[in-house]
């Protein structure tokens, strides 16, 4: 079979692929571009108020808004999928997997384009929300709804990915070599020492073992970005995201644990003095440290600038008074970054300020033993290896020198600094979750025998499995390319955004789908894909709630 993707022609042995393809897709890509194009100046029209984006409108208008941010990250996604596809073509590696993943991905995403992107369960995006009429479809696109993702597709699909020599992600992923050499190694690891008890650990809702930390912290998971002058191994965002996609894939609290040192690094490396740098980074490099972070609190949610937590100055320390809430790992960290007020005039985020909280690590039986702070524990659905907390703080204390940066005010603007890199990482754990759900799915379908044979040859579950795994390669694409992005230090919220937002949705179609093919047994605790169901859930809420980033990216798109 021809692999320049250009010429792979309708035969007996392969009926359902269509011939040309990259040529129909990249004709495709244009229409699709000028109409986000249209609808983002639609949009536009309908928030501007003496010549000025105005808040108020754009909220009056938040469906229309939230339509074209995902009309925006479906163009993306398309974009992206077909430089995956020229670039796996151009390497001779564009074989039929990848050729029907390509064209599944294009003849859905297309259809719901011109006939509604599911935002949520019960929320469309529609061209009319957008005060758009559908056009006059192009040949190529045409064919591409009618043609692209049939029955017959999806079940060639799934016959592929059960051959033997299908590698681990269904599809070469267009990364290069050493990249793929590390995503063995994580593999390898995750399925040795985290898949064996993960379960365990979820039902028992225990704290991941100290041995499982210090294993990671041997193989320089907590010090994967940080520089090599403080402590780190200087690695792209781009290993981050397959070490982090491997790591989640085995279990979300083991690929979770490096979040809370990417963050801090992020936030010093951004934010922090030299000092600060010289300081803490080799230290949480190598674990030596564990932190966590603290900023949300009680009734605040998404509203970071409503922040009430105080911080006051007395000589050489701030004195933290206020309450927190939703802080992952709290109790055997060593280090909190911390956000409070300590301008008292303010009520905006102007007035916050970033603390390098020092803690001492706790115990079961004396989870908060450092004076002035107090906890408990918050009994959560899933995401549980690190468990999660609410914490008061009356009369903690905190050096002055840990006030990072030095300056008072500037912890908000440090903290948006961190968001592109929090947002890559948490798609590559959706990424994870999701081809944990697929992994889990397709071995029950084909162990799983009805009315004589297995549920993998009923069409309906074929077609489930492989859905998933053509959506998880186009939120791996988009995930990567916003770690590429980042890593030529290129402005990338906006692409980081969308890949978060599609990730999530994706982790939990595919846990929730996964569950379905379970049938009954889904729902029983001993499966492991009521663990997945219920850790991929977390995605759509934290670093940023499904609607806050759909507002986020609609008001970037404005800019």
């Amino acid at each position: 079979m021809p692999h320049d993707g250009q010429d792979m022609p309708l035969t007996d042995s392969n009926p359902s692929v269509l011939p040309n393809l990259l040529f129909l897709t990249k004709a495709a890509v244009f229409p699709a571009e000028t109409l986000f194009e249209q609808g983002r100046e639609a949009l536009r029209d309908m928030v501007t108020e003496d010549g000025r984006i105005s808040g108020a409108l754009l909220e009056q208008h938040q469906f229309a808004a939230h339509a074209l941010s995902w009309l925006a990250t479906y163009t993306e996604s398309l974009r992206q999928m077909q430089l995956w596809a020229e670039r796996l073509s151009a390497d001779g590696k564009f074989g039929e997997m990848e050729h029907l993943i390509l064209q599944i991905a294009f003849g859905e995403y297309l259809a719901q384009i011109h006939g509604g992107i599911p935002m949520s369960q019960g929320e469309v995006a529609r061209l009319t929300d957008l005060g758009l009429t559908a056009p006059t479809l192009n040949a190529e696109t045409a064919l591409l709804i009618a043609r692209g993702n049939t029955p017959p597709v999806r079940t060639r699909l799934v016959e592929l990915m059960q051959d033997g020599t299908a590698n681990a992600t269904f599809g070469a992923t267009g990364l290069e070599d050493e990249l793929e050499m590390i995503r063995d190694q994580f593999r390898r690891y995750a399925t040795e020492r985290v898949l064996p008890d993960a379960h365990g650990w979820h039902l028992r809702d225990e704290l991941i073992p100290m041995d499982i930390i210090d294993e990671l912290a041997e193989m320089g998971v907590f010090g994967l970005t940080i520089p090599e002058e403080y402590g780190g191994l200087g690695m792209s965002k781009a290993t981050m995201v397959v070490v982090s996609e491997e790591l989640s894939r085995g279990y979300i609290g083991v690929g979770s644990l490096g979040t809370r040192s990417e963050i801090a690094a992020e936030l010093i490396l951004c934010g922090g003095t030299e000092a600060q740098k010289q300081h803490w980074l080799p230290k949480l490099a190598s674990a030596e440290i564990l932190p966590t972070a603290v900023f949300t609190e009680p009734n605040t949610g998404s509203d970071l600038g409503a922040l009430r937590t105080r911080a006051v100055k007395d000589g050489e320390t701030y004195t933290v008074t206020g309450n927190k809430t939703w802080i992952t790992h709290a109790a055997r960290t060593h280090v909190m970054t911390l956000m409070a007020r300590t301008d008292p005039n303010t009520t905006d985020y102007k007035g916050l300020s970033m603390f390098l909280a020092e803690k001492t690590p706790g115990t079961d039986e004396a989870p908060f033993p450092t004076e002035g702070m107090t906890g408990g524990e918050i009994e959560v659905l899933g995401y549980r290896g690190m468990k999660e907390y609410e914490l008061a703080f009356d009369g903690f204390k905190v050096k002055a020198e840990n006030l990072l940066g030095g300056v008072e005010g500037q912890g908000f603007k440090q903290l948006m600094q961190t968001f592109e890199s929090a947002r890559i990482q948490t798609a590559a754990r959706a990424i994870g979750v999701a081809q944990s759900a697929l992994d889990v799915s397709m071995k029950y379908a084909i162990d799983r025998k009805q009315f004589g044979k297995s549920l993998i040859n009923f069409p309906r579950v074929s077609g489930k499995l492989a859905m998933m795994a053509v959506e998880i390669m186009i939120a791996r694409q988009l995930t990567y390319f916003s770690a590429a992005e980042k890593d030529n230090d290129r402005r990338c919220d906006l692409e980081a955004g969308m890949a978060k937002l599609l990730g999530a949705r994706v982790a939990w179609a595919a846990a929730d789908n996964g569950l379905q093919i379970h049938g009954g047994n889904g729902f029983a605790l001993e499966y492991t894909i009521s663990r997945i169901l219920c850790d991929a859930r977390i995605l759509n809420i934290f670093e940023g709630a499904a609607e806050i980033q759909a507002q986020v990216i609609a008001r970037r798109l404005l800019d």
